[in-house]
């Protein structure tokens, strides 16, 4: 009993050593904690400032631009670049600094610290956020091949509309905890998926009766084809992500993933046609409920409310076809272009630079294709191409094709 009184005493001892070594680093811990919040406030301040007073000298350049002559033009040109160019770094600064949540954020989770200061933290929470939508996707789609073809019971049905209420919120609320962190996601998808979750939540509150009925496996059967889709998406842009971080355009906190196929170089031939297949099927929705509206038995509200909410989606996502299209085809003469510059006459006109890579107007939106917060000005910003004119300049240089006069 003495024995192993006398070791206990001396595990204490041992604990009491280890405790104070515990309580110096501790100590330390919350001292660095104070000046790395110091640090951010001095931080957030200085660059709000900066930030007023660029917007003041760019509204100066607008108004002196208006009354000068050609050298005086160029130079206000330079200096709004030089403008355009610091904005984007402090935005690259800020996400790594705590600000304020947005209206959304603020009314879900308080006035909560949502930014993520390191790049492991930033990267392993957009590497979740992608595998939640494989995940949900996967599990939707069963749920609906489920609910069209085994299951015909209006509980399993609000069982699925609820998961894809469930599933649209968390989206928007993962993807304004991305934005906070410097992800470029564009603003009329995370809108997309407010609507898709008014639209889902629609859905449930939509009781059964002959009217639900007629519209219940068309949407069934679109919900299967947009899940597919999805998964395509998915697919597609982890497969472009690879080859771009094997090209060295993208760096570490960008998403990659084994599997890569040859198909995927191709281009968005493969994918384009699933995309606006499923924009002409929403706009098939919209007429078909736009009919059952006029039905003498037809008294639910929730008819004419899905059928106004899904043309609004229709329109918004053809326009963005149509612009990413125009995109697409610029970026293709841009790249013949580059390759073939020596053989171009001066004057030959060219589109603006685009980002390197195809992608769709879904991929883009997602911000896969933006690094979430980069350590400097450039990481982050897209990658773009080079210019005929730089393309022909290096060559003549290196003794191919003699360099073009302009």
């Amino acid at each position: 009993m003495a024995g192993q009184l006398e070791r206990c005493e001396r595990e204490w001892h041992e604990l009491e050593g280890e405790f104070q070594e515990l309580q110096d680093t501790h100590r330390i811990y919350r001292q660095k904690l104070e000046e790395l919040t110091a640090l951010q406030t001095s931080c957030s301040s200085s660059i709000s400032k900066q930030k007023t007073r660029l917007k003041d000298l760019k509204c100066t350049l607008q108004r002196y631009k208006r009354h000068a002559s050609r050298k005086e033009a160029e130079l206000i040109q330079q200096l709004g670049a030089n403008v355009k160019e610091r904005q984007n770094v402090f935005f690259d600064m800020e996400a790594y600094l705590p600000k304020k949540n947005g209206l959304y954020l603020n009314l879900v989770l308080g006035n909560v610290n949502v930014t993520l200061l390191s790049n492991q933290a930033k990267f392993a929470y957009k590497d979740e956020y992608e595998k939640f939508k494989l995940y949900l996707t996967i599990i939707l789609l069963l749920g609906a091949v489920a609910c069209r073809f085994v299951l015909h019971y209006r509980v399993t049905d609000e069982v699925f509309n609820f998961l894809l209420v469930w599933y649209y919120c968390t989206l928007t609320i993962r993807e304004s905890i991305l934005i906070s962190n410097g992800s470029r996601i564009k603003g009329w998808w995370v809108s997309h998926h407010y609507v898709s979750t008014f639209l889902s939540g629609v859905m449930l509150t939509w009781p059964n009766g002959l009217i639900y009925q007629k519209f219940r496996d068309q949407f069934l059967a679109f919900s299967i084809f947009q899940s597919c889709v999805q998964f395509l998406q998915y697919y597609y842009q982890r497969g472009c992500l690879y080859r771009l971080r094997a090209l060295g355009e993208r760096n570490h906190l960008d998403l990659t993933v084994e599997g890569f196929q040859s198909w995927m170089w191709r281009g968005l031939t493969f994918l384009l046609p699933f995309l606006f297949c499923g924009h002409f099927w929403q706009l098939y929705n919209a007429i078909t409920l736009f009919e059952l509206s006029s039905h003498e038995e037809c008294r639910e509200w929730q008819v004419w409310c899905l059928c106004v909410c899904v043309c609004v989606c229709v329109c918004v996502f053809c326009g963005v076809c149509v612009e990413r299209v125009c995109a697409l085809v610029g970026g293709f003469v841009r790249k013949v272009g580059a390759a073939w510059g020596e053989f171009l006459p001066p004057q030959f006109p060219l589109p603006p630079a685009r980002p390197v890579g195809p992608c769709s107007p879904e991929l883009a939106a997602t911000g896969a294709w933006e690094t979430v917060g980069g350590n400097s000005g450039d990481q982050g910003a897209p990658q773009w191409s080079e210019k005929p004119k730089e393309v022909r300049a290096r060559r003549g240089a290196a003794g191919g094709a003699p360099q073009d006069s302009a």
